[in-house]
């Protein structure tokens, strides 16, 4: 009679489980190749204090350039900010990391009887890498992005779901590589 009992328990408290998880991290990867010499694009890009190849930044601030550690304080167009700290930054292989630490509120809403403040990225826990690597005469730039959906608990609005999140790094990254792209060709 126990087992009878204690099977319909465990199968309750799995389905229970499965269906109460919370946010799945994500990940993101876009590559371009371009038509222009490793150095040249990484001249471009390889200062973590300037991100004027990015469309959607107006300024950028760096307290230590590239040095591990330094904070930059991204200014978007639409005046939100993104704080992000630089993890690691190699020039010979080309290629840094950092993870945003901060970010600014773009709007407030109501969701399940709270207000819920909804980031200008509606990402949580934001780590990516950028890398350039020569082909001859050509580049392949490769920018990858790890994050967590903005609203960390379960039932988001639509607003910091992973959909969001998804769409809204695929975005930055295909612009910005895009940009890149074209700045480098030139």
């Amino acid at each position: 009679m126990k087992k009878i009992i204690l099977f319909p328990a465990l199968l309750f408290f799995f389905t229970s489980a499965v269906n109460a998880h919370g946010p799945v991290r994500q990940k993101a990867e876009e590559e371009i190749t371009i038509n222009a010499p490793a150095e040249k694009v990484w001249g471009i890009i390889k200062d973590f204090g300037d991100m004027s190849w990015l469309p959607a930044i107006k300024d950028t601030k760096a307290d230590k350039g590239n040095e591990k550690g330094s904070v930059r304080v991204l200014t978007l167009k639409d005046g939100g900010t993104i704080t992000e700290e630089l993890k690691k930054h190699d020039d010979k292989k080309m290629t840094y990391a950092y993870k945003i630490t901060d970010m600014s509120t773009a709007k407030t809403i109501n969701h399940a009887g709270a207000e819920e403040k909804v980031p200008v990225l509606p990402v949580d826990n934001y780590a990516a890498s950028i890398d350039v690597e020569g082909k001859g005469n050509t580049s392949v730039v490769s920018w990858k992005a790890a994050y967590y959906r903005a609203y960390m608990n379960n039932n988001p609005p639509a607003e910091m779901n992973e959909e969001a999140a998804n769409t809204a790094v695929t975005a930055i990254l295909k612009s910005g590589l895009e940009n890149l792209k074209t700045l480098a060709e030139k």
